[in-house]
């Protein structure tokens, strides 16, 4: 039997790590992953230079006053996670299908949970939201996942590389809600693997780290009170995308209460637009909080907070946000109930997320290897403890995770079980 055992190298293990890991994302796999030569040339952060908009003039003569807008953000590759064990060095002489199933892969599982729950996270930082007709409850009808499509084609989003990520009870409640279609390419797949196919352009996956959001305390259900602006939005008109992003908001219950970072809310009147012809879609532009401040010390209706929210209201323009900027006093409506939890699943297009992972440096010296493929990378090292004769090892990753264009992606809204 000794023929059959195979002393492990560091390099084996490391491959066997990075196909594990892999293989266990699901997140992970459907963002972009191509920033990896960036990293590697200027270190840990990067800027990306986000699309040009320009503005069709209709006449003859060329007009001037279209300087263009550069717009850009940063990308920080800053999260470094690592799994760790202790064996004995005799267990080096396992085959490698009994070594990866004792240590590597389930490390490379730990790993790869931990990286899909940074990019479900992102939620927080995505306004476009839709939710069953019925109210909040799990999605369950071809009805949500259309509402996301049209979120989405009214964003303009590209109609590949669509994805729709569920939590397991929305998966399994979608699953059984299909069964009875008439499509067997849908109907087999969601009974024996629990995977839909593509439904409405999107691929659907699911992933039980999709997060929950607990709205804040912004009013009593059945209070007087309401949500209103209490000051205007910049100087008017506004094209820039500095501008618009903070508002007073007045009408909260009592001082203290405020939005939650992550909550949704539209304003009367204010409408989103097509973002190619600046006309408006007929659907209630949503912003995110990003933000706030405490409200004010008096109790009266007309306590207020700073809110900071995204994206910008612009109104003009070639990155026209809005057909309007609303006035004083117009009303504020807050997606969900306050306090309550709501189970945010995912639409979106590929380059809505982004997941970078990046070489990290070997220590001079040591037992250990680490594999690049795919846009992925990990590291695995060895250290000898001579009074116990065993190794101790640890596996790690260097990454960072980032929204890249907000408007490619869609929450959709559940309900607690």
């Amino acid at each position: 039997m000794a023929g059959t055992h195979t002393l492990l190298s560091p390099t084996i293990i490391a491959k066997e790590a990075l196909m594990h890991l892999e293989n266990n994302l699901v997140m992970g796999n459907l963002v972009h992953r191509r920033y990896k030569n960036e990293f590697q040339k200027v270190g840990g952060t990067i800027t990306i230079r986000k699309p040009v908009k320009f503005k069709v003039k209709k006449t003859r003569i060329r007009t001037t006053g279209g300087e263009l807008t550069e717009r850009s953000i940063s990308l920080e590759v800053a999260t470094q996670a690592h799994v760790t064990w202790e064996f004995y060095s005799v267990d080096l002489t396992l085959t490698v299908e009994k070594y990866s199933e004792r240590y590597v892969a389930p490390a490379a599982a730990a790993l790869a949970n931990t990286v899909d729950a940074d990019l479900t996270a992102l939620y927080i930082e995505l306004s476009n939201s839709v939710y069953e007709s019925t109210g909040f409850v799990t999605p369950e009808s071809f009805i949500v996942l259309g509402k996301a499509a049209q979120r989405l084609d009214e964003e303009a989003v590209p109609p590949e590389d669509r994805v729709l990520v569920l939590n397991p009870a929305a998966n399994w409640s979608l699953a059984n809600a299909m069964k009875n279609m008439f499509v067997t390419d849908v109907s087999k797949p969601a009974l024996k693997k629990g995977y839909l196919a593509k439904i409405a352009n999107m691929e659907i996956y699911m992933d039980q780290n999709i997060k929950t959001h607990t709205t804040g305390d912004y009013f009593l259900t059945g209070s007087a009170h309401a949500l209103v602006l209490h000051s205007t939005l910049g100087t008017l008109p506004s094209s820039t995308a500095a501008a618009n992003t903070s508002v007073s908001m007045g009408g909260f219950e009592k001082a203290g209460d405020c939005l939650a970072i992550g909550d949704v809310f539209t304003i009367a009147n204010c409408f989103s637009v097509n973002p190619m012809s600046g006309d408006s879609t007929g659907t209630l532009k949503q912003f995110v909080c990003t933000s706030v401040a405490s409200c004010s010390e008096s109790t009266t209706a007309a306590d207020s907070g700073l809110i900071h929210f995204d994206p910008p209201m612009i109104h003009t323009g070639p990155y026209k946000t809005v057909d309007t900027i609303p006035g004083l006093s117009a009303a504020v409506t807050v997606v969900g109930t306050q306090g309550e939890p709501y189970p945010q699943n995912l639409a979106f297009h590929k380059n809505c997320l982004a997941l970078v992972t990046v070489p990290l440096e070997m220590p001079a010296n040591v037992w250990g290897a680490r594999e690049t493929h795919n846009g992925l990378s990990i590291r695995i090292v060895k250290a000898y403890d001579i009074e116990k004769d065993s190794e101790v090892i640890r596996m790690d990753i260097l990454y960072g995770v980032k929204v890249l264009y907000p408007e490619l992606g869609c929450r959709i809204w559940g309900a607690e079980g």
